[in-house]
């Protein structure tokens, strides 16, 4: 098991990569303690934990609130998955909303990086720890009238790269996932992937001709947590099937 007990909080987990690595990181060993805007009450936690045996749901939101009841909870954190999913919605310059390329970048630049600026410092207390953002291939090739989305994933591995120079010397390796074509509900839902004409166009710009699947992306993601990834940071890791 590559992460036998290790402390990871993963962010969002309703969304994105957050379902296959409540399933996947478990099975490797690691406590996962799970933050998502849908646990504000008893209930809900508890249906998660249920459904996701060897999770622990935290009703904190905050950044600053949330890196407290980690310590509260588990003592200490060694990986930090950012997970953040904004949708990708097309349009062209000449119509590109400017509120909504603000509220791209709250949710997936600016929150993650104030959560991060209050985990850290958890982890050089340790002198180790893992930082890993879940973010998209479609910056490593851009992608015509989705540049509000594509520009808002790039500020995400711009950081990865400069908090990998910044953070090395205390221990803690940074990296990204630039998923991409991945089962997931909030970019690929059913009423897409249960079009045959609309899944024939789309596999065909993969050269492994089929989607990913969660667990596969959850495995990635593990593994830039694991010890086997000491060595790697400041990288973004393509998942999208050859596509990028």
């Amino acid at each position: 098991m590559m992460l036998k007990n290790r402390v990871l909080l993963v962010t969002n987990v309703s969304q994105f990569a957050g379902h296959g690595l409540a399933r996947v990181a478990p099975a490797e060993g690691a406590v996962v303690l799970a933050q998502d805007k849908s646990f504000a009450s008893d209930a809900s936690r508890r249906s998660f934990e249920v459904a996701f045996p060897g999770t622990k749901a935290l009703a904190a939101q905050g950044a600053g609130a949330l890196a407290d009841e980690v310590l509260r909870v588990a003592g200490r954190i060694d990986a930090l998955v950012n997970n953040d999913a904004f949708p990708a919605l097309r349009a062209k310059l000449a119509d590109a909303d400017m509120d909504q390329y603000r509220a791209a970048f709250e949710t997936m630049a600016v929150r993650p990086l104030a959560l991060t600026q209050k985990i850290v410092p958890l982890m050089q207390r340790q002198g180790h720890g893992r930082v890993v953002f879940v973010s998209s291939a479609a910056p490593l090739r851009g992608i015509a009238n989705y540049s509000l989305y594509v520009s808002t994933r790039a500020a995400t591995l711009g950081l990865v790269q400069s908090l990998a120079k910044e953070l090395g010397r205390d221990g803690i390796t940074v990296n990204a996932v630039g998923s991409n074509y991945v089962e997931n509900p909030d970019y690929f839902p059913p009423s897409l992937t249960d079009n045959p004409e609309a899944m024939r166009k789309m596999t065909a710009q993969i050269p492994l001709g089929r989607l990913g699947k969660p667990e596969e992306l959850a495995a990635a993601i593990c593994f830039l947590c694991s010890d086997g990834a000491g060595f790697i940071t400041g990288h973004t890791l393509p998942h999208a099937g050859g596509w990028a």
